[in-house]
């Protein structure tokens, strides 16, 4: 991996000795400082078997970068994918069927919503942020605590959830079997007709097709130079010398290990009012050295999806790039850089069908 930013070409022979030793020293503590984030409490990386060596390897090898462009979209079962779509956006899945998946997740606008926390049964306020559904399925682990290994069983913890969906299995297939519509689609597609597995796989399908190519920052990845210009390529430089991309990489530019929120300042102690979400992977785990450690976000569309953070508490980027800076990296980055990274991290929206993200917006 080429996570250090490759020095310029030497413009005077009197200079040589200099410029090699400044190259091999800037890229030696550019990997320094990855290896000791990477070995701090919390740190954690995981493979995710959907998505196979065959298809990110030759991407990695072909930008070498440590960010790869997204995957096509896979429309492998387009008939299970819309039975999925169909379910998505039905109510039936909770108990006072008021509640879909959509209510939460806009598929118009960003994959999330509006508010700092979301509403659930019976109004409800839920504990985070909800995050956005969109590139989801590349993430190895769901939920800001990372406790579904999987969407099947991020579906589960969402159905059974009383705070979420406050429904179950037997009920909703109960109301599903109730509709002849329904009855015809499951016969068909599945052998064994209506049931919780088939609905989950349905569900997971149609949210495998999630994904929002197209970015302009994919497009520079994949060889055209023309997509970005010249403050968002330096914005890219930038959020890999100051080592953002430490944490933020990959497929999802984020999404695929665990961290500490406050590496080197305690961010909680500032903010104040310590909640039990707060904890984080410790509530999952139950080990002291999790206390506080999440699962890294995903930076894709990060531009559309504020509010920021787990607890909802940052309203800009501008805000999340210094405040990460300060507990993340223990750095004060220039306002220029800021700017900078910012101009990056735009370049970064995809697109879902064509149709470019945009923020959600309250009704």
């Amino acid at each position: 991996m080429k996570s250090s930013l490759p020095c310029s070409k030497k413009k005077s022979s009197n200079h040589q000795t200099d410029y090699h030793t400044h190259c091999h020293l800037k890229n030696a503590w550019q990997r320094l400082c990855c290896l000791l984030v990477l070995s701090l409490p919390g740190i954690n990386f995981a493979a995710h078997s959907h998505f196979s060596n065959q298809l990110i390897i030759p991407i990695y090898k072909q930008t070498e970068e440590p960010i790869l462009p997204l995957p096509a979209v896979s429309r492998r079962n387009p008939a299970k994918i819309a039975l999925g779509q169909k379910l998505f956006f039905d109510v039936r899945l909770s108990a006072n069927q008021k509640l879909s998946c959509a209510s939460c997740h806009d598929l118009d606008s960003n994959g999330a919503d509006y508010r700092i926390r979301s509403r659930g049964y019976n109004n409800t306020l839920l504990a985070v942020n909800t995050p956005s559904i969109f590139n989801a399925a590349l993430n190895p682990w769901q939920f800001w605590d990372g406790r579904a290994h999987s969407l099947e069983d991020q579906i589960n913890q969402v159905v059974e959830d009383p705070r979420e969906m406050a429904n179950s299995w037997p009920v909703i297939i109960r109301r599903l079997q109730g509709n002849p519509a329904y009855l015809r689609e499951f016969r068909k597609l599945y052998a064994s007709g209506i049931s919780a597995g088939n609905i989950r796989n349905a569900l997971i399908l149609f949210e495998s097709t999630l994904l929002t190519p197209d970015s302009r920052f994919d497009r520079w990845l994949k060889g055209n130079k023309q997509a970005l210009n010249a403050q968002e390529k330096k914005g890219y430089q930038l959020f890999k010398s100051y080592g953002c991309a430490a944490c933020h990489q990959g497929v999802n530019i984020g999404g695929n290990l665990f961290q500490k929120v406050g590496i080197f300042t305690n961010y909680f102690l500032h903010r104040g009012n310590i909640q039990l979400a707060d904890y984080g992977r410790f509530n999952v785990t139950g080990r002291k050295r999790d206390k506080f450690v999440f699962r890294v976000p995903s930076l894709r569309n990060v531009a559309v999806t504020a509010p920021y953070f787990h607890d909802g508490s940052v309203k800009t980027l501008y805000q999340a790039v210094t405040l990460n800076a300060r507990y993340q990296l223990g750095r004060t980055i220039p306002d220029n850089d800021i700017q900078s990274i910012i101009t990056f991290l735009k370049t970064l929206t995809g697109k879902y069908r064509g149709r470019q993200l945009t923020q959600a917006l309250a009704p």
